[in-house]
């Protein structure tokens, strides 16, 4: 018998032994259709080959594709338990022709691996074709020699596919495998064919035309293949099983399962488990996929097929969280297919058991709260609405949790009460947010936010995407559309455009569409704090609410400002390391270019502190560590030892960013909360450089940084700015510092010199100028002189030699340097009961167009803008003398 595992490998080589390129699974978050939750098909990640918009160098190609059908218009998520095929996770297999090959050779390699192959018998299989393709009917008579009765014409849309109401489609053709008659049900087109005799395992679309408004207008120009078999469909067929649980994937899966929970299934538990076999397998290739709980889009639903496992775990009797448990068994069998879940294997197990706990909390108060609200209904009876959002909002309950609990009771729940409850809330909401004090034009957000729900950011995985616009607004007001040359801030649906927020910049980049529209984002927003608002300018075409748009971040300037991002959150630990944990974020600016990070200190750096900091910082980014996220509440996040960052806005769960090194106590060099984007390992960082520390304000300091390209592109500059320096100074960069050190020896040596010759020349020593004569100004002796090119500084030490020499007397000294003036006098003990220093000063100051002046009686100093006055200061002064 062969395994699940060995027929997927099967199929990969057949058909990569017919020419085919195998394709390594796409995320199960589709980037490139917006109208899709998640990946339910194996074309979807084709999807633009398809339709023109890609070429392949290889133009066939084969998958095994993961897929989800649990949200959005592919929704199995109620049926799956107690059907014998239905499953929110399962794998495509497919072979894919993009315009090369067409319907006979799809037909022979079809046949040839169904019977020839895996060996499927002849007279357990039928095919169905499109009532109109003669063509295929043809084909499987030559190819297989099926009789006329085992190839039905279906006239139905079950045999014609179309990517949309516009767009290539064409015909199907289904093969199914007949149990026998022991099984109840009919061959497809039949009144009994919703029985299980008969099971569809693989689909052969034939595309050929193209449509538009539903109507076909013509041939596809390059005829392709599409085909999808259902991997756990064909296992069972190939098993001799006739449901997909009793596979031996899902067979292993529930063993442990029942192993874990300490009982055998029966017919009233076998349901609980394959439900949380199912699920189990969703979940944790979401996770690996990037997908995280959350309470809205994709990760809303993810927390609903968790809860939906984990309620069936809590029926089981499952005393403690069952979820993560059983995720080594689900490595075990998948995770050589799909390596991804090993390494995402610590994140899933923590995320179910942290999801599991929380969730066995709410259930336990819900549920009490449910009985007592409907203690006294009998079958037929309904919850009221008001009752059921009273769970919801202030208990956590989820609606569908209600619905689930209560059904097996008979019991219904008032959806109309229920969502007028709702309504009534967001009434409340948009009332108190008017009077918020925010500006009125703030509103057109509310208002988009209301009515689309927050924009889901698909950037964290990637740069690039589609999405469907669902408004765009323009001088503050919503509009259906806007023109070349308009600015326009453009909403879609989900973006990988990332706005602004907790001290990380906007996103740049481009948004491209149909008939040459073309737009470039210079900006990404975060209105309300859910909104991703992308500020554009249209470059050509016509963009119109309700299109599907082609999104691309710049890469490069992502590149840069994650890696500031993450080299911040190293950075803060350093810090704490070097500096003591008083040490808190205040602020910070993450851009493409640099890094601006302020944190609370009293003093400023020294150059050892910023030298063993940048050391510090380096050697994680070094060691490469890979960069791990996590989500928790607020609480357990700093429970287990996460900072909280300035500026963040923090709701009931928070992504929690682990990076460097794992010390002694086990925790990474770095934990955090932080809803930014960030490199993979700390190795993306590059390198990592100080630039400045300065600072802000009273007890808060200023780093600037620079990382990557940008610190290697400064390190650059400074040694050409060094190799400059050197050549000027006719020596090496190497002994330019000891050059530079003897040139300003040398200056300070010549400066000496100078202030020297002027003091001689002031006292009349040198130079051959005449010392200031003394004169006698109202029985006084004065000393007045005017000095040109004297240090202002100088002057006290010359006037302090004048009153020596004098012995009674006054003596004046005027420095004139640059245009001004400075001036200081001197009162000999004896004199200062008749004259002040400082009176004498303020005259010489206004004569020489300033104001003021200070300093003792016996010694005063100041100095005006006019040194062309300096000889009428001097007089100015001998003026208060003599009286």
């Amino acid at each position: 018998m062969l395994t699940t595992n060995e027929i997927r490998r099967s199929f990969l080589d057949y058909f990569g032994s017919n020419g085919h390129e195998v394709v390594q699974s796409a995320p199960l978050v589709p980037y490139n259709d917006p109208t899709l939750m998640f990946v339910a098909a194996g074309m979807v990640p084709f999807k633009n080959v398809f339709t023109g918009l890609e070429t392949r160098a290889v133009p066939r190609a084969t998958s095994s594709q993961k897929c989800v059908r649990a949200g959005g218009k592919h929704n199995d998520l109620d049926n799956v338990g107690y059907t014998a095929r239905h499953l929110t996770f399962f794998e495509m297999l497919g072979n894919f022709s993009f315009g090369d090959y067409f319907k006979e050779r799809a037909i022979e390699l079809a046949w040839g691996l169904v019977h020839k192959e895996l060996g499927l018998p002849k007279d357990r299989l039928t095919v169905t074709v499109y009532h109109t393709d003669d063509q295929a009917f043809d084909l499987w008579k030559k190819i297989a020699g099926l009789p006329d009765e085992r190839i039905i014409r279906i006239a139905t849309k079950d045999n014609f596919w179309a990517a949309g109401p516009d767009g290539p489609c064409g015909p199907c053709s289904e093969i199914f495998y007949d149990y026998g008659p022991d099984v109840h049900g009919g061959p497809p087109g039949s009144p009994e064919e919703d029985g299980d005799r008969f099971v569809e395992v693989w689909n052969l679309v034939f595309m050929q035309y193209v449509q538009a408004a539903e109507e076909i207008v013509g041939d596809l120009p390059r005829p392709s293949i599409d085909t999808g078999m259902g991997l756990e469909r064909i296992a069972s067929v190939l098993q001799g099983k006739r449901n997909v649980f009793d596979t031996d994937t899902f067979a292993h899966l529930i063993e442990n399962s029942q192993a874990l929970v300490g009982a055998a299934s029966d017919d009233d538990t076998i349901a609980s488990h394959r439900v949380i076999a199912d699920h189990l397998r969703s979940t944790s290739f979401l996770l690996a996929d990037g997908v995280l709980p959350s309470n809205e889009g994709r990760g809303y639903v993810l927390r609903r097929i968790m809860r939906r496992a984990m309620r069936h775990a809590h029926l089981l009797g499952a005393r403690d969280p069952l979820m993560h448990r059983l995720v080594p068994a689900l490595v075990a069998e998948m995770g050589q297919a799909y390596p991804e879940l090993g390494r995402a294997q610590p994140l899933i197990e923590e995320t179910l058991q942290r999801e599991e706990i929380q969730f066995r909390r709410t259930l336990a108060n819900g549920l009490k709260l449910l009985d007592e609200a409907t203690g006294t209904m009998g079958e037929g009876g309904e919850l009221p609405g008001e009752t059921a959002f009273k769970l919801y909002d202030t208990f956590g309950f989820p609606y569908d949790l209600t619905e689930d609990a209560l059904r097996a009771r008979g019991i219904g729940v008032d959806r109309a009460g229920f969502d007028a409850a709702m309504d009534r809330q967001k009434a409340a909401a948009r009332a108190a947010w008017k009077g918020s004090g925010e500006a009125a034009a703030g509103e057109v957000w509310f208002d988009i936010a209301e009515r689309e729900g927050a924009s889901e950011f698909t950037g964290y995985t990637s740069t690039q995407g589609e999405g469907r616009v669902v408004a765009l607004v323009k001088d503050g007001a919503e509009v259906g559309s806007a023109e070349a040359g308009d600015t326009v801030i453009v909403l879609t649906n989900q973006t990988p455009f990332y706005g602004e927020s907790g001290g990380q910049a906007g996103d740049a980049g481009t948004i491209v569409g149909p008939g040459g529209l073309r737009l470039t984002v210079t900006d990404t927003s975060k209105p309300l704090g859910r909104l991703h608002a992308m500020h554009a300018r249209v470059e050509s075409g016509r963009i119109a609410v309700g299109e599907t748009v082609n999104l691309a971040v710049d890469a490069e300037r992502r590149d840069g400002t994650r890696a500031n991002h993450s080299a911040t959150h190293l950075l803060h630990s350093a810090l704490r390391h070097r500096l003591g944990n008083h040490v808190t974020q205040k602020g910070s600016l993450v851009a493409h270019d640099r890094l601006r990070f302020d944190f609370s200190h009293p003093a400023a750096l020294s150059a050892a502190d910023i030298a063993a900091i940048e050391s510090e910082v380096n050697a994680e980014i070094r060691h490469n560590e890979a960069v791990t996220t996590r989500l928790m509440s607020p609480d357990e996040a700093i429970d287990a030892g996460a900072m909280a960052l300035f500026g963040e806005k923090y709701g009931d769960e928070v992504r929690v960013l682990s990076m460097g090194r794992t010390g002694a106590e086990g925790r990474n060099y770095s934990v955090e909360l932080c809803g930014g984007t960030h490199v993979d390992a700390t190795g993306d960082i590059g390198v990592f450089r100080i630039i400045s520390e300065s600072a802000v304000s009273s007890g808060v300091r200023r780093i600037e940084a620079l990382t990557g390209e940008g610190a290697r592109a400064w390190l650059v500059r400074r040694e050409d700015a060094l190799k400059g320096i050197a050549a000027t100074l006719k020596t090496s960069p190497d002994e330019a510092e000891a050059r530079v050190a003897a040139l300003v020896e040398e200056r300070r040596r010549l400066e000496r010199e100078l202030a020297d010759a002027k003091k001689a020349i002031a006292l009349g020593s040198g130079g051959g100028t005449a010392q200031a004569a003394d004169e006698s100004v109202n029985g006084v002796t004065f000393s007045g002189q005017v000095i040109d090119g004297l240090d202002a500084k100088e002057l006290r030490g010359l006037l302090d030699q004048a009153k020596t020499r004098i012995g009674s007397g006054i003596a004046a000294l005027v420095a004139v340097n640059d245009g001004r003036a400075s001036v200081a006098v001197a009162v000999t003990d004896d004199l200062t009961g008749r004259f002040s220093a400082v009176d004498l000063v303020r005259a010489a100051v206004e004569a020489l167009g300033g104001k003021g002046g200070g300093g003792r009686p016996d010694m005063a100093q100041g100095g005006g803008p006019d040194g062309d006055k300096a000889g009428e200061a001097i007089a100015a002064i001998k003026g208060v003398i003599g009286g």
